[in-house]
């Protein structure tokens, strides 16, 4: 199986930092943000990796990752993004990648305490479809949110303004080759985005989504209060643990 780290965006949410550089380039107390997603890659046994970027700073992380042997890795890809277009539009960039194979995604901006494992493992045997992983957080309303009926998941919320859950879905998903197939149906919502929320979605009416609940703490790091969260919880408890 491979991984996809999404990397790209212009990270405006923590302007003036990202005026001069890749939002995922800063740093989470003692490394870039880069290095957590794809340590959360490698701790599930992924060691084939594309990482899509973007904007002015995009050769700065071949600077950093070079192939990966910081990581234990042979070789990295990378592949370039031009512009915005949300979540599905930069996924839709890792086709040839995949090869027609199953593919872990990870967005750029997420760092987790534990590790994905259980959840890579139980993908690998899951015939077809999609899986995702849920947390509940004090603020869903920020995030794509999973409305139950009893135990079963019946939609994906983009951001609601009154959550019908807590459990937010994190940003890591992983999807089967027809993702591709999907994306290219999708049209930009009102934020004149590709939204991943309706690639979940859709597998979700198709009957073939899986989810998990994360063990551990997750946070993004896309926002200043977030951004000092994550660094506070690395620093307090580490991240990545295997």
């Amino acid at each position: 199986m491979k991984g996809v780290v999404l990397a790209g965006g212009l990270g405006s949410r923590l302007y003036p930092l990202t005026k001069v550089t890749n939002k995922h380039l800063l740093p989470v107390y003692n490394e870039p943000m880069i290095y957590y997603p794809i340590k959360t890659l490698v701790n599930a046994g992924i060691d084939e990796i594309l990482i899509v970027t973007g904007g002015n700073n995009a050769g700065e992380f071949l600077r950093l990752l070079g192939n990966g042997s910081d990581f234990g890795l042979k070789h990295i890809n990378y592949t370039y993004q031009e512009g915005e277009g949300g979540i599905a539009a930069a996924l839709s960039l890792a086709e040839f990648f995949a090869d027609n194979g199953k593919i872990v995604v990870v967005l750029g901006d997420n760092i987790i305490e534990k590790n994905i494992g259980k959840a890579v493992d139980a993908f690998s045997r899951q015939k077809e479809g999609a899986r995702i992983i849920l947390k509940e957080v004090d603020d869903p309303g920020r995030f794509g949110v999973a409305a139950f009926e009893g135990k079963r998941i019946i939609r994906i919320d983009e951001k609601p303004s009154v959550p019908s859950s807590n459990c937010a879905v994190i940003g890591i998903y992983m999807y089967d080759s027809k993702v591709f197939d999907f994306i290219k149906t999708l049209k930009p919502s009102r934020r004149g985005e590709l939204e991943i929320t309706d690639v979940n979605n859709y597998y979700l009416e198709e009957g073939k989504l899986e989810w998990d609940i994360l063990d551990g703490w997750w946070t993004d790091a896309g926002t200043f209060d977030s951004l000092q969260c994550a660094g506070n919880m690395v620093a307090k408890t580490g991240a990545n643990k295997i």
